[in-house]
């Protein structure tokens, strides 16, 4: 029986498990890294313990340290979650070697299923359609495209798609250097299917012979190969090819004994024929659209299960209705999904009925370098499909999120596309709407938002940080008072300009102001009322709408001259580490526009700095290893001049 459970893991995974501990009368610890000491993780259990000695990044991939930590805090059983040790066999064996409740597979099925390349062998002998692999010593045109993958690799590292033979041998080094962080830089090739959907089954199984099938998932909407959205159940899938799917999965599940949650993951041809791409052996990120539709908690299966209980019953719940997840990730999708850090202030998504929040973060947190950047999940249920993605686009066009760049605003307008709405999904999705998805700012909306912005900031040099009276109004002048705001992340600069009477500010540009506060404006425009929440972190203004959020940077009201940065600089967009610089790439070398120059590693993911246009490289500040933070001068490209014009007599 478990008692105290320790989770080798972090973020909203790890506070997702503390929940049903809590529900389970099952006390809690957590580790943690130097860099995580104050996370939400932390705070939610019971027991924390410091794992010393490594770099951030690496902490929670020291297995020892937390056996140590598990033994020291008096836990008897360790929960991987995902990702990090959670399908690592050695870790596995190490818990339990240490007289621990292991809460996951047999190490014999990690171990079978940890090398793609050994886990399709398997599961062609046992019958489960897959793709034959293509071997990369002997690649032809008539191959392409390919999609180059880590054998041991996942959450999309290690994986590039080639489409000319002339990139193969680049994207073969890439993939390796990437699939490296998981122990092992082994990559394979299997044909590339254009148009293809991510669909997958949940399988729960016991140690008494029991295993469930819990319907399947999609999770086409991908961006660097890692999930977006996910569905349950997978929209548009026959009653046959949905009964093919789970007989495939439970034969993957009880070829290799398996016990506990799994996903076995499939990938679906544009005819149809579904083909095994691997079977995840731990709890998958996705996890709560499935225990939203069959009412489970698949977590405490999972605990249950490690005590050696059956599964409840032979056959699993009927599932209902259909339930949507949407990943909320600190990065800018227009910017080539860059990662992004700072301070969240707020995380508020409406809590009402049909929505859950799964979240490591809360508000006054910081977001580092060191980790994903997924911030949240939001999940929405509801008896259709149709609701379920209304419910969850409207509940994230509510949410106030203030900080760093997100991706919420791609995913409301991802919801409501019209091939998402109609189910037309596949793994090209954003390849094909990611600039449909990213429209450049309306600008009539950002001009009134500065200005409910400008009047927020008068209405508290006016009257303080309380509700502002009109007919109260001091500091009355008839000259315009101009304000300048910067909206983020876009860098477009804004300016509000309006008059301060007895009865209240009046804009310059014609609106009339109904009421206004520090934290409130109401304006009437075109004979619509809107209404604006204006929050204030330092320099940052954030303005809240029904209909969508706003981010601004406070000017001074002159531009200083020194506020210029020299063309051709190359800025680090995010803060990290210098993995590679271009081959022979040196100051005075020419460049091409969009010349790969500098590869920056941040938040596990890889980052190309191009040249921005075709010219000599006159300055070199970067160099692998060096740490830069956000805004650092890694090169400088320099145009060629034009020409002087010729001295001739028609211009002389």
């Amino acid at each position: 029986m478990i008692s105290t459970l320790l989770v080798a893991n972090r973020g909203e995974i790890a506070c997702r498990i503390f929940r049903t501990c809590r529900a389970l009368g099952i006390a809690t610890v957590a580790v943690y890294s130097d860099a995580d000491a104050d996370a939400l993780h932390v705070r939610e259990a019971d027991t924390a313990v410091r794992l010393p000695g490594a770099a951030p990044s690496d902490t929670y991939l020291r297995g020892d340290l937390v056996v140590r930590a598990a033994l020291a805090a008096g836990a008897d059983a360790v929960h991987p979650g995902y990702g990090f040790l959670s399908e690592n066999a050695e870790f596995a064996q190490a818990v339990q070697d240490a007289g621990l409740i292991w809460v996951g597979p047999p190490v014999k099925a990690i171990e079978l299923m940890a090398s793609k390349t050994r886990a399709k062998e398997l599961m062609a002998a046992a019958g489960v359609p897959l793709l034959a692999p293509v071997d990369t010593e002997k690649v032809t045109a008539d191959d392409l495209p390919l999609l180059l993958k880590a054998a041991a690799g996942g959450g999309g590292r290690g994986m590039r798609i080639v489409r000319e033979l002339a990139e193969l041998p680049g994207e073969l080094t890439a993939a390796s250097a990437e699939a490296a962080a998981f122990g092992d830089g082994e990559v394979f090739a299997e044909p590339y299917v254009e148009r293809g959907r991510h669909v997958e089954v949940q399988v729960m199984a016991d140690e008494h012979g029991g295993v469930w099938a819990l319907g399947t998932r999609d999770c086409s909407l991908q961006r660097r190969h890692q999930k977006v959205v996910e569905e349950a159940p997978a929209p548009g899938l026959d009653d046959a090819l949905r009964t093919r799917l789970h007989d495939a999965a439970v034969a993957a599940a009880r070829a290799v004994g398996y016990r506990g949650a799994g996903t076995v993951e499939f990938l679906l041809a544009a005819d149809g024929r579904p083909y095994f791409l691997e079977m995840n052996t731990r709890l998958q990120v996705e996890h709560p659209v499935t225990e939203a539709v069959f009412g489970l908690d698949l977590v405490a299966l999972q605990l249950r299960i490690a005590e050696g209980e059956p599964l409840p019953t032979t056959a699993p719940p009927e599932p209902h209705g259909h339930a949507v997840e949407a990943r909320l990730y600190a990065e800018d999708p227009a910017r080539d999904w860059q990662p992004q850090t700072g301070t969240l202030h707020t995380l508020d998504v409406p809590d009402e009925p049909g929505l859950r929040l799964d979240t490591g973060y809360t508000g006054g947190d910081t977001i580092g370098v060191h980790y994903d950047p997924m911030l949240a999940k939001v999940i929405a249920h509801a008896p259709t499909r149709t609701e379920a993605v209304r419910l969850l686009a409207r509940a994230l066009e509510r949410a106030r999120i203030h900080g760093p760049v997100t991706n919420r605003d791609l995913l409301v307008r991802s919801l409501r596309h019209p091939d998402f709405r109609a189910a037309r999904l596949d793994t090209g999705f954003y390849g094909r709407h990611l600039d449909a998805l990213t429209p450049a700012p309306d600008e009539a909306d950002h001009r009134i938002a500065a200005l409910a912005a400008a009047l927020a900031d008068a209405a508290t040099r006016q009257h303080g940080p309380g509700p502002a009276r009109f007919g109260a109004w001091r500091n009355i002048s008839s000259q315009p008072q101009v304000k300048r705001y910067r909206a983020e992340p876009d860098g477009t600069e804004y300016q509000a300009v309006y008059r301060t009477t007895r009865t209240g500010p009046v804009p310059e540009t014609g609106e009339r102001v109904i009421a206004a506060r520090p934290d409130h404006i109401t304006l009437e425009a075109g004979c619509v009322t809107r209404h604006f929440a204006i929050t204030v972190h330092s320099d940052k203004v954030y303005v809240d709408t029904a209909t969508g959020s706003y981010a601004f940077t406070a000017l001074p009201r002159f531009t200083d001259p020194a506020d210029r940065t020299e063309p051709g600089s190359l800025l680090a967009p995010m803060p990290g580490t210098v993995v590679r610089v271009a081959e022979g790439l040196a100051a005075g070398a020419t460049v091409e526009a969009g010349q790969p120059l500098i590869w920056l590693e941040a938040m596990k993911m890889e980052h190309r700095i191009l040249a921005p246009a075709t010219g000599t490289l006159t300055a070199l500040h970067a160099a692998p290893g060096l740490q830069v933070e956000v805004g650092a001068l890694l090169a400088v490209v320099t145009e060629p001049a034009d020409p002087e014009p010729a001295d001739t007599e028609e211009n002389a």
